[in-house]
Order: C-alpha cells, then structure tokens, then sequence
C-alpha cells in the first residue's frame, strides 16, 4: 500500500472512530413528570386559554456533540387535559375535538436535530387524532447536578391533525393557531 493511501485509509478510521465516540457519548434521560410541564395555548371568543396535560412520559437521548445520534420521545395521555374549566374540557375530551375515546395518545418523536444560535431545533414526527405530520420544535439543553432540563416550544395547526369537527371546526370561535411550551426536567435512565 503506498504512503498517500495509507495515510487516506488512516485519516477515514480515525474519522470513523470519533463519529462511534460522538454517538457514544448521548446521554440516556426519563422526564421526573411532577416538576415537568407540557402546556398550549390555545384562543377562544378571542381570549387565551392554557391547558396542561397531566399524564406523559418522555424519553431523551441526547449530546451537544452528537446531535445525530440525539432523540426526544415524549407520549401523551390525551384524556389528562386540563384548562381549568371543567366545561372546556369535557369538550375538549368529546368526539368533536380530541376524540379521546378513539385516539387516547399522542406521540412525537424527533426525526433531526441541529444546533442554533438560540440553542437547538428540531423536526419530529406527530402523531394525533390519527394524523401524522412533521411539527418542528425550538429548544434548550440544560444539564443539571446529574440530570438535564430540557425546555422550549413549538407551534402547529390544530386543523392539519382534525382536531375540531362539527361546531368546532369553524376558527371563528376556535383560532386554528396552538402554541406548545414545555419544560421538561430530566433524570438519568437507570
């Protein structure tokens, strides 16, 4: 083997090798629900409402320098909502909005995440009353005497994944627009 393909070969084993290292080194995280928070915001008759879902799990895989090996999966119990208006969310359980009784969780898992000026992005995967679509999020990464927060936001349509049928499909009374923010605090997997 001459001298200039020795040194290729070498330069793509040692290349090889710090890739196997970066993925390595994505730490494993469960979310302590009861300090973490996932909200919306949502806009009705022209107000903002805020509810929270009670009931989720998260799973995160993550390291600044291994973002490809990275993962954030979070499952949520549809039928934990709560607006603080026990009215609004017998609606917002009932058939015409969440639909609870055929769709009782929600599931988004991260497809790619890249690093930004503010922190990180990513896109992930959706899945909500039956529908599936990509919903990008924005986030920080925090760690944390042996855990992590993870925190942040997204924006989606409530109308892409159906939710709101009959009166409640109209955005007349209901805005299309929903704000998610979480705060999630991490503990290691053990």
């Amino acid at each position: 083997m001459n001298k200039f393909a020795l040194a290729v070969t070498s330069s793509l084993i040692v290349t090889a090798a710090t890739a196997a290292a970066a993925a390595a080194n994505a730490a494993s995280f469960t979310a302590d629900t009861a300090p973490s928070r996932l909200e919306f915001v949502g806009v009705q008759a022209g107000a903002e409402f805020k509810g929270v879902f009670h009931k989720f799990t998260a799973s995160v895989d993550f390291a600044a320098d291994a973002l490809a090996s990275s993962k954030i999966d979070v499952q949520i119990d549809m039928n934990s909502v709560d607006s603080l208006d026990k009215d609004r969310d017998t609606t917002i359980r009932g058939k015409d909005v969440f639909d609870v009784a055929h769709n009782p969780t929600a599931h988004y898992v991260t497809k790619t995440i890249t690093k930004t000026a503010a922190g990180f992005a990513a896109v992930g995967a959706l899945t909500m009353h039956g529908v599936t679509k990509d919903v990008p999020i924005e986030f920080q990464f925090a760690p944390a005497g042996g855990g992590a927060k993870l925190s942040g936001s997204a924006k989606l349509n409530r109308l892409d994944f159906g939710v709101g049928q009959g009166d409640w499909k109209s955005t007349d009374t209901v805005a299309d627009a929903v704000k998610i923010n979480f705060s999630l605090v991490l503990k290691p997997k053990t």
